[in-house]
């Protein structure tokens, strides 16, 4: 068997295309949880933080010298690994939540006008059996 129809059979398989649609789908899903998020969700919580920044959060460890061009500054910048874990809680936070209001539009129940199914034919004949037996 040659390289390529082994690839050809690896790239039919089922689970390889559902994989590539998944990553699609997930893509797709990305852009909006982060307009969502960067449009939606962070401007109040800017405006209750009265507009608070971490990322310029910095131990020197070396400071720039004023008398050259190039920027010699040497820092542990934590800052901006705090905006990336506050980032991080709100986007997981959004995510579960539309996860959440998903999973209840599953589960929600079947409108209730809707009429009870017939029964089958079987139930049907047994039932009306049953009903001439207690009538004797």
């Amino acid at each position: 068997m040659g390289v390529f129809s082994e690839f050809r059979e690896f790239i039919a398989r089922g689970n390889v295309v559902d994989l590539a649609v998944g990553v699609i789908i997930g893509a797709a899903f990305n852009d909006i949880v982060k307009v969502l998020v960067d449009q939606v969700v962070m401007p109040p919580i800017g405006l209750l933080t009265s507009g608070v920044d971490f990322s310029k959060l910095a131990i020197v460890l070396k400071p720039d010298d004023p008398a050259t061009e190039a920027s010699e500054l040497v820092a542990i910048q934590y800052g901006a690994l705090i905006n990336s874990g506050i980032k991080f809680l709100i986007v997981a936070w959004v995510v579960f939540m539309i996860v959440k209001a998903v999973n209840a539009m599953r589960r929600a129940p079947p409108p209730a006008d809707a009429a009870p199914a017939a029964p089958p034919p079987q139930e049907a004949l047994l039932a009306e059996i049953r009903d001439l037996l207690k009538a004797k």
